[in-house]
């Protein structure tokens, strides 16, 4: 579905990612790990078009090109990291803005009904991100990009929504999630990457990389370098 070869991409005249190699196949969740400042934002943002890069991003064997709303259009589903939220509207409207929806995203998470009509910008952080990702499910796009989605969240609204993340791949969607909490993203992954100063310097399957999990965040997750 998404296969990236020597991907590079930064901002400006500065390089942050160094000729990087991803694949993410249709019915996969992979996570892409890494400490603060390895380039995990930075490729996702070059993924959905929001940075120019240079290498090859092909999407269902096709060149993946263009800015996000024609990426979009392609299939292309982008979760940034802050909470992309309307905080004026009420959490209905927000669903309704969506492709899927109201009804669509109520299918996926029942728990959002009993908060339609409060404003969006009242829900706590948990609940706007089960509304963003809510949103973003039902529109059901062929590639999902999902970038810190559990971001300063306890541990059970984190287990939701990678739960929803899987059961979406497990639908035939391909997942490609940046995440912080990398044991737990492992547990739901099909294979991961880990990103240290913008290149990769390990990858496998998610059970492969969870049994060693102790190892990878010693060696590799304790802080940018």
């Amino acid at each position: 579905m998404l296969d990236i070869v020597g991907l590079t991409t930064g901002y400006g005249d500065i390089p942050v990612v160094h000729g990087i190699d991803v694949q993410v196949p249709a019915g996969e969740l992979v996570a892409l790990l890494g400490p603060n400042g390895a380039g995990k934002t930075t490729t996702m943002l070059a993924i959905a078009g929001v940075l120019p890069s240079t290498g090859d991003i092909n999407f269902e064997d096709r060149p993946l090109t263009g800015p996000l709303h024609r990426r979009v259009r392609r299939g292309l589903g982008f979760i940034p990291e802050e909470r992309a939220v309307f905080r004026q509207l009420s959490t209905r409207i927000n669903l309704d803005l969506g492709a899927g929806g109201v009804d669509g995203a109520l299918e996926l998470f029942p728990e959002l009904e009993r908060l339609l009509d409060r404003q969006a910008g009242l829900l706590s952080g948990g609940e706007q991100q089960m509304l963003v990702l809510a949103r973003a499910l039902a529109a059901k796009p062929r590639l999902l990009l999902v970038d810190e989605l559990s971001l300063g969240l306890a541990p059970m609204i984190v287990q939701r929504l990678l739960t929803a993340l899987r059961e979406a791949a497990d639908s035939g969607t391909a997942v490609l999630i940046v995440e912080q909490h990398a044991e737990q993203a492992l547990r739901v992954a099909d294979r991961a990457y880990v990103l240290l100063r913008g290149t990769i310097e390990l990858e496998g399957t998610g059970t492969e990389m969870l049994a060693q999990i102790g190892e990878i965040e010693r060696r590799y997750l304790g802080g940018a370098p």
